[in-house]
């Protein structure tokens, strides 16, 4: 896939199918979107685009950081892998929000990249406040020629599949939902740093995880089945995200990875965390060695949690 971050990277050919939007957790309603564009623009001969926002237009918007389920470097790897053939990555200011929707479709659609078709969620908006749906995508294509195609939603388990639907799985601790809906595992990329080798004194060591990006979105506090994937390797474990308040004061939050049978060497080392299942709440245990048999009684879930959906955990 080939990358752009302006439209004089990107030559103009009207033999285009194009599709717009922030793209956040390229999600299996995103996934049904770019299905059609890539079949539609194989079956012309042509050229399929991506054009996306980096940051996220509601950071510009309402002035404040938002909540990923993807960094940008994660959006591109992940439309990668769906045979994209060039994704453009416009740079989302306080001008270019303030766009009409006509001067940015004739902009960058028509004049810039060159559109034969555009296809777009049915529940598209685009340009200054959002004002313009897919019924000003249709009329403006009747106008320069361009077919539209509305794509329907995606369900699963009855429920749309959305962003912000997702967001919510994960403030609740519901990964397995949040799994469905993205079709892959949530993940969270980071690096291992020092920590205060508590885990270790109770019989599970653990890699201190501190993420990558300030903007992901991270489950809710509590115990998770998770797999972590350094160096190549597929490693099974099981996550502590919280305050630990048995043997701490539960003024820092951390983010900790106990990996069964595994003994190396890990800190200062790039890592990903795919979730599997939540398993319990985190809580305060009356002593130590209460708070170890309830580790080893998670690390025992976790294994039967893992061992059950080898299927979904070996996404890469």
């Amino acid at each position: 896939m080939k990358i752009a971050r302006d439209l004089t990277e990107i030559e103009r050919d009207t033999a285009t199918v194009i599709t717009v939007g922030t793209f956040d957790g390229v999600h299996r309603g995103h996934q049904a979107i770019i299905s059609e564009v890539v079949a539609r623009a194989r079956s012309i001969g042509g050229r399929s685009v991506v054009v996306t926002f980096d940051p996220h237009p509601k950071e510009v918007i309402n002035r404040a950081p938002v909540s990923l389920l993807m960094t940008i470097g994660e959006r591109l790897e992940a439309l990668g892998r769906l045979e994209i053939d060039t994704t453009l990555v416009l740079r989302f200011t306080p001008e270019f929000s303030r766009l009409s929707p006509r001067d940015f479709y004739i902009r960058y659609l028509i004049e810039g990249i060159g559109a034969s078709e555009v296809v777009e969620g049915h529940d598209h908006t685009f340009g200054k406040d959002r004002e313009a749906g897919v019924t000003t995508l249709v009329e403006l294509g009747r106008e320069f020629g361009v077919d539209t195609t509305a794509v329907h939603p995606v369900l699963v388990d009855g429920e749309r599949v959305g962003s912000s639907a997702i967001r919510r799985a994960l403030g609740e601790g519901n990964v397995g939902k949040a799994n469905r809906f993205l079709g892959s595992p949530y993940e969270v990329s980071g690096s291992v740093v020092r920590g205060d080798a508590r885990g270790a004194g109770l019989g599970f060591a653990t890699a201190n995880v501190r993420p990558d990006s300030a903007q992901k979105v991270i489950p809710v506090n509590g115990v998770y089945a998770v797999r972590v994937v350094w160096k190549g390797k597929t490693l099974d474990g099981m996550l502590n995200i919280g305050v630990r308040p048995t043997v701490t004061d539960g003024s820092t939050t951390t983010i900790e990875a106990h990996l069964f049978d595994f003994r190396e060497n890990m800190y200062g080392d790039p890592l990903r965390i795919l979730f599997a299942e939540r398993v319990r709440d985190e809580r305060k245990f009356s002593s130590k060695e209460e708070l170890i048999t309830q580790l080893g009684s998670d690390r025992e879930r976790c294994k039967e949690i893992l061992a059950s959906i080898p299927a979904l955990m070996n996404h890469s």
